[in-house]
This record gives structure tokens, C-alpha cells and sequence, in this order.
């Protein structure tokens, strides 16, 4: 067990509103009474609290940092319409109302208060960011470095045929109410995320009552396919710790980015088998998490 470890940490349901629809979280709160430093975590495209932000949420909190994971608006018990609708501007946007949320919180050190993501939610802690100057820092676990420019040079046909997909759903939707869906997660086939690992990651059960929509709003892709992180390095201001491995999501995409960066930041690489290991993987969420919250710590101190 890792000496970071706390002996427990309690967990708050707390909800808060953004533009009119209702937020709801689990905050992650180490044990003790003293203030501490805080992150919002943000998972995966399309997941819920009850999957790695919670995992993320609550490895943290055992190490002295707060965190709070939400269900995004369209997602989970979180209001907002179309569901399953993966709109990267109303996610930040999320992030940075989560942000305003932990600073009334007695609880927490309103001057340390950053980020943790996970896979994209790493590029949406980034964009989130640069709406929040004096972050504490960000911790970006298997983080998709999204280089938008290079996608659409891989294959403009294939690119510019799902934006046109997703403006024709949205238009479908205005005019109906009807959302077209695709799964979310299988294994083959048309889904947001193919691979048999990754299927099989958003097919585990959930606690009783907590539900994963396995769905994907095709006119998601209208927003969600232009999403570039890449773009994002050069602006950030906040201390950045990665965690990433050579068979995580876009490790090319990784590195140029890692280079990029020119705020404080640190990088590390460790094996892993598949993006998913660091989902939920016991000892690869431990090394993440233990990476994470002393590498903040470290970076603001030295900031």
C-alpha cells in the first residue's frame, strides 16, 4: 500500500446548476479536518461518475486531495437535453462551473484548486483551463491529445463524412426531437469506440441503482470530431502532470504535446496494456494516482 495512503475518506452528493440544468456529483473528501487542495475529475467520452472519475475521485481523496466527479450534463443523472449527447464546449464548460462549486466549499483550499482527466477528459481539463488563471495544476491519466489537423490529413473523406453526419442528426433533432444514436462502446461494428477491450470495460455492471447509457448522439460528431487538444499546449499556464503509456490512445500525439507544453509540468511512462488498464485497473490506478497527487504537489510548490 502506498505511504500517500489516508486511512478513509468520506463521500458528499452535491448538485449545482450550469445554464439551467442540474449538475450532480460525488465529492470525494480525504478524512481530517483541515482544508485541502481540490480537483474536478473528468472521465472518459460518454462515461459517468461510477466509472474512472469515481475510481480517480476517490484514489485522491485517500491521498489528500479532494475531488469531485460529476455526471456531465447529458449523461447520467445529470440534466441537459439531447442525452448521450458528447458536446466538448457544454463539458468545459461543466468543468469550469465544478471549479466555482469546490471554491465556496469550506472544506477546500479555494487558492488549489485544479484538474484530473481521463483519456478526453484530459483535453477538456486543458480547454477548461484556459478560463481559470491561477489553476493549481492539471493531472492528465491516459489523456487522447487530440490533433485534429492530423486526423483530417489522415482521411479528409472519412473525417468530413462524420461531420456532415453529426450536422444532419442535429438538424433532425431541431426539427423532430428524434436523436440518432450509435453505441457508445462494441467491440466491432459502428460505435463511437471499437475494440473488444474497450467494449468490455463500459460492460461492467455498475453499484445498484447507477446506470451507463451505452449510447453515442450522432450529432455529437458536429463538435466532437473538429475537437482538437493538441492546440492547447502553448496556452496552458497551469502545472501539468501526465501519466501516459506506449499503448495508451495516440502516444505520437502524446509526446508532441509533452513537448509543447511550456508551463511547469512532468511526464510519466509506464507499462500498461491497453488504454483501459488505467480506467480501473487496481495497480495501475494506484501508480496513476500517486504520480498525480505528489507531482501537483511538487509543481505548485515549486511554481
Amino acid at each position: 500500500m502506498s505511504a500517500l495512503l489516508r486511512p478513509m475518506e468520506r463521500v458528499e452528493r452535491v448538485e449545482f446548476m450550469v445554464a439551467g440544468d442540474r449538475v450532480v456529483g460525488d465529492l470525494h473528501l480525504p478524512a481530517g479536518n483541515a482544508r485541502s487542495p481540490a480537483v474536478v475529475v473528468l472521465g472518459p467520452m460518454t462515461s459517468v461518475k461510477e466509472q474512472s472519475a469515481g475510481v480517480y475521485a476517490r484514489a485522491l481523496a485517500l491521498r489528500g486531495i479532494a475531488a469531485l466527479a460529476c455526471d456531465p450534463r447529458h449523461f447520467g443523472e445529470s440534466g441537459g437535453q439531447p442525452r448521450q449527447f458528447e458536446h466538448p464546449p457544454h463539458k468545459i464548460e461543466d468543468a469550469v462551473a465544478a471549479v466555482g462549486y469546490l471554491r465556496q466549499r469550506r472544506e477546500i483550499d479555494a487558492d488549489r484548486i485544479g484538474f484530473v482527466g481521463i483519456c478526453i477528459g484530459a483535453g477538456y481539463a486543458l480547454h477548461a483551463s484556459l478560463q481559470l488563471p491561477q489553476l493549481w495544476g492539471i493531472g492528465a491519466v491516459a489523456g487522447y491529445y487530440r490533433d485534429a489537423g492530423a486526423i483530417r490529413a489522415q482521411d479528409a473523406t472519412a473525417y468530413a463524412a462524420r461531420v456532415s453526419a453529426g450536422v444532419a442528426a442535429r438538424r433532425h433533432f431541431e426539427a423532430s426531437g428524434e436523436v440518432y444514436t450509435i453505441p457508445a462502446a462494441a467491440a466491432q461494428g459502428e460505435a463511437a469506440m471499437v475494440g473488444a477491450r474497450i467494449a468490455r470495460y463500459y460492460e461492467k455492471p455498475l453499484p445498484a441503482g447507477r446506470v451507463f447509457v451505452n449510447a453515442f448522439a450522432v450529432m455529437s460528431s458536429e463538435s466532437y470530431v473538429p475537437f482538437d487538444v493538441l492546440s492547447t499546449a502553448s496556452r496552458i499556464e497551469a502545472p501539468v502532470v501526465m501519466v501516459h503509456s506506449e499503448n495508451c490512445i495516440a502516444p505520437t500525439s502524446a509526446r508532441k504535446f509533452q513537448f509543447m507544453l511550456t508551463a511547469p509540468h512532468e511526464s510519466h511512462w509506464l507499462p500498461a496494456g491497453h488504454q483501459t488498464d488505467f480506467y480501473a485497473e487496481p495497480d495501475r490506478v494506484a501508480a496513476a494516482a500517486d504520480l498525480v497527487a505528489t507531482g501537483l504537489l511538487r509543481l505548485a510548490a515549486y511554481g
